[in-house]
């Protein structure tokens, strides 16, 4: 059945503007870090896709090794752009990234130039893309050269294959460094992907932490994890059930489920009902926050694994405002819980 979006699909998201660039994002986007792999049904991932489109989420935020396995959620995102998408290309905001392990040997892994270039290429032809509109390097590189990675990502902008730069869960030194050698090479730092919840604050650490520097360089953010991989929600106020992923220890273990982070999560889930939200809508929403210093996240990048969920979190849009005292509330017990999966690569 040919899709045919919702007229109004513009009409209820807020778009944020990038840093100092011209591009906008929406409040909420769309990661395909799960659920978009080879173990998920087809017509589940594509129910997804055209119910965010049609909420007005027209970023779609994708990575070479997403899956499972490798590559496959760039193939089956391909195949919806293809079926559905298409003749909306210059409406999607749609990006990748490469540095974590994707093919074996030396060059399969981190920032080197062959790495990236060669991985951009892989993930064009699997999307069925010319271009991606951001093109990210995943993670830093202890041993490549700082001005090798942000070569090969002013190579993809100047060449035609990315429009705007990116980096992850770089620290804020390494944000400074990377902006500036991008800066002089003409290609400016667009955005910074870095992981961020209320269980996991390290972007507001540091003089100058995170947000002051990216404001300083005139790039934007995007938090990815807010839900503190599902954390963040109602399945685990009961214990852990059958299929999520920390019973499957996907991204999330039981580990990461101790009595004071379950107390912590329980307190936010009444704070989130006083509110007349979900506590996942509360999460979002809290991340979408205005900063006290720094640069505002510009947007929340949320996983799916169905249409409902998906409607769920981008319900916190109905209510982005917090008084000073359920930010007192909050802080509380959205408190640092030992659940950063990418704590090592900020030590780069």
């Amino acid at each position: 059945m040919t899709f045919h979006p919702a007229d109004n699909r513009y009409d209820t998201m807020p778009y944020r503007r990038v840093g100092r660039s011209g591009l906008h994002l929406p409040a909420v986007s769309l990661g395909l870090w799960h659920n978009f792999g080879d173990d998920k049904p087809f017509d589940v991932q594509r129910a997804i896709l055209r119910r965010a489109f049609d909420l007005g989420v027209n970023h779609f935020d994708l990575a070479n090794n997403y899956g499972p396995p490798y590559g496959s959620a760039e193939t089956n995102f391909g195949r919806h752009l293809k079926d559905d998408f298409r003749p909306f290309r210059d409406e999607l905001v749609i990006s990748s990234k490469a540095g974590y392990d994707m093919w074996p040997g030396p060059y399969g892994n981190f920032g080197s130039r062959k790495y990236l270039l060669a991985s951009l290429d892989q993930s064009l032809n699997r999307m069925g893309l010319d271009y991606v509109d951001i093109f990210y390097s995943h993670r830093p590189d202890p041993e490549t050269p700082l001005e090798e990675t942000m070569g090969a990502l002013d190579t993809a902008v100047r060449s035609g294959r990315a429009l705007y730069a990116g980096i992850s869960s770089y620290s804020p030194e390494r944000t400074a460094e990377a902006a500036a050698i991008l800066r002089d090479l003409g290609t400016p730092l667009l955005i910074h992907q870095p992981s961020y919840s209320m269980l996991n604050r390290w972007v507001e650490n540091g003089e100058p932490n995170l947000p002051q520097v990216l404001e300083q360089v005139g790039a934007g953010s995007i938090a990815f994890s807010p839900l503190a991989q599902g954390l963040l929600t109602s399945r685990y106020l009961d214990g852990v059930p059958e299929g999520s992923r920390a019973a499957s220890n996907k991204s999330l273990s039981e580990d990461h489920l101790s009595e004071d982070n379950l107390r912590r999560v329980r307190g936010l889930n009444g704070i989130a009902e006083s509110r007349g939200q979900t506590l996942a809508q509360m999460a979002i929403a809290w991340i979408l926050r205005p900063q006290g210093k720094g640069s505002p996240i510009t947007s929340a990048l949320i996983g799916a694994s169905s249409v409902k969920q998906l409607e769920d979190s981008v319900g916190a849009i109905r209510n982005l405002d917090f008084s000073e005292s359920e930010l007192h509330a909050i802080d509380e017990f959205a408190v640092e819980s030992d659940i950063n999966l990418w704590a090592k690569a900020l030590e780069a």
